[in-house]
């Protein structure tokens, strides 16, 4: 949910956030990637509900497709608010957070980075 909540959050947010912790804009897909290979297990443990898992592929296979692309300035904070994957997978992390929590507006973690 927390890597949701990041990915959620409008893009001014998310490069506040970013900037806060001192990251690039790519650890949000790489904490959705990380999060979403845990979903299965957290569906079999009744934690997250089937009915999203449509919606994580999605997100994945869109910031796949965007990794996968050859255009790198996918990945910088200024694309958080003009590029065309950045808002689509806003808009389905958005679904799954109102589905799962009531309301896609969550508090954004804090995350410790190791260097």
């Amino acid at each position: 949910m927390e890597s949701l909540a990041v990915l959620a959050a409008d893009a001014q947010t998310q490069a506040a956030w970013l900037d806060s912790h001192g990251v690039m804009a790519d650890e949000i897909a790489l904490d959705f990637d990380h999060a979403f290979r845990m979903a299965d297990a957290l569906v079999a443990e009744g934690r997250l509900s089937g009915g999203v898992m449509a919606a994580l592929g999605k997100i994945d296979a869109i910031l796949s497709g965007m990794s996968d692309d050859e255009i790198t300035d996918r990945w910088t904070t200024d694309a958080l608010s003009t590029d065309a994957g950045w808002a689509q997978t806003r808009c389905l992390a958005r679904r799954v957070l109102a589905a799962e929590m009531g309301g896609w507006r969550q508090p954004l973690p804090r995350i410790t980075v190791v260097r």
